[in-house]
C-alpha cells in the first residue's frame, strides 16, 4: 500500500480515435502504408505489452530469488484454486504472488524490500495468463485485451478482480500487499499495479496504522539489514463486495527477514484485523502460530528455518 489512501484513479486508460489518427499528416505522406488497425497493433505489441505476469508451476523453479534461502512459504496457506505468479517488467522479474483465484485476492506477495523516491504510478493492470496460458504472459491494462485480443469482461474476470469490483466502495480501498514505495525505480513501482496484488483494505487502516508501518517502522526496522525478504498476505475473510465477486479479507499481515551479514539474521512480523486501524508487533514465530489458527491446518512456515522465529 503507498502512502495514504489507494481509492482514486481507475488507470483504465484511453486511445486516440481512428478519426484522430487517420488526420495525422506523418501518416499521409507515408508510401504503402499497411492497414491503420495493423499499425495500433503493432504500438501496442511494441510499447504497451512491456509488463509480464507469469503463471508458472511454482516459485522454486521460476522466480525464487524473492526467498530467503529460496524457499517459498509452505502449502499450509495454499488455496483450493491457486496460481503462482512470477510478476515481470521490462524482462526481468519483480516480485512473486500466489494468488487465490476463486476469492480473487491475493494470499501473499513476496518481494526484496529496496525502497526508494519516485512518483506513484497511475495505470492498474491485470493479468491476461489467469485466463489460460494461451494468452499472453503479459500484465496489461483491461482496456487493450478487450478492444485487441476480442477478450469479454467476463472471460477476464472469472479468475481475477477487474476494475468494475472496486468502483463505489464504502470504507474500502484498494490495498497493495507489495507496496509501490517499497521498490527503487519506475519499473518495479508499476509492476504492484497489477490487481492480483491487491485487496479490500478498511480505508482508515491502509492510511493510518499500516501506512505507518510500511513507511516508518520498516525503515527503522531495516537500518542494519543488508537484503531483506518481506512475505505480506491476507487472510481470506467472511465478507465479500462486487456482489460476492472479490473477497474481503478478515486479516492482513507481513513478515520480514533481514540478513544482517552472513552469519547474523534477524526477524519481525505484523498483524492487523482489516476492520480496525491497529498494527500489532509479532516475532516471526508468533505470527506463524496465529496464522496456523486462523488458517486451520498445518503449521505455517513463511521462511526457511535459518531466519529466527524469536
Amino acid at each position: 500500500m503507498p502512502q495514504g489512501t489507494l481509492s482514486t484513479g481507475s488507470g483504465n486508460g484511453t486511445s486516440p480515435g481512428l478519426s484522430e489518427v487517420s488526420k495525422s499528416p506523418s501518416l499521409r505522406v507515408l508510401p504503402a502504408m499497411p492497414p491503420l488497425l495493423l499499425i495500433l497493433l503493432q504500438i501496442s505489441s511494441s510499447c504497451l505489452w512491456l509488463g509480464r505476469g507469469e503463471v508458472v508451476t511454482s516459485f522454486e523453479s521460476s522466480c525464487p530469488q524473492f526467498f530467503f534461502r529460496e524457499t517459498p512459504p509452505n502449502d499450509a496457506l495454499e488455496p483450493e484454486n491457486p496460481a503462482w505468479i512470477c510478476q515481470r517488467y521490462e524482462n526481468q522479474y519483480y516480485f512473486a504472488t500466489l494468488y487465490d483465484r476463486s476469492r480473487r485476492i491475493p494470499v501473499y506477495s513476496a518481494y526484496l524490500y529496496q525502497p526508494g523516491p519516485g512518483k506513484r504510478p497511475k495505470t492498474w493492470l491485470v493479468e491476461p495468463q489467469l485466463m489460460g496460458l494461451s494468452y499472453p504472459k503479459t500484465m496489461e491494462k483491461e482496456w487493450t485485451l478487450l478492444n485487441y485480443f476480442n477478450v469479454t469482461l467476463e472471460q477476464l474476470g472469472k479468475s481475477q478482480a477487474v476494475l468494475q469490483d472496486y468502483k463505489n466502495l464504502t470504507g474500502l480501498n484498494r490495498g497493495h500487499l507489495n507496496p509501490s514505495g517499497h521498490h527503487s525505480d519506475s519499473f518495479s513501482r508499476l509492476a504492484t499495479f497489477s490487481l492480483t496484488n491487491i485487496i479490500p483494505q478498511d480505508e482508515k487502516l491502509n492510511g493510518g496504522a499500516w501506512n505507518n508501518y510500511e513507511q516508518q517502522i520498516m525503515m527503522r526496522r531495516t537500518q542494519s539489514c543488508n537484503t531483506t525478504y518481506i512475505v505480506v498476505g491476507a487472510v481470506p475473510g467472511n465478507n465479500y463486495i462486487a456482489k460476492g465477486r472479490v473477497n474481503k479479507p478478515s486479516h492482513i499481515w507481513s513478515s520480514a527477514c533481514c540478513e544482517v551479514d552472513n552469519n547474523h539474521r534477524k526477524s519481525w512480523a505484523v498483524i492487523a484485523e482489516n476492520d480496525k486501524n491497529e498494527v500489532h508487533m509479532l516475532t516471526l514465530g508468533e505470527l506463524e502460530e496465529v496464522l496456523t489458527q486462523l488458517y486451520g491446518r498445518d503449521q505455517v512456515y513463511l521462511f526457511d528455518s535459518d531466519c529466527p522465529r524469536e
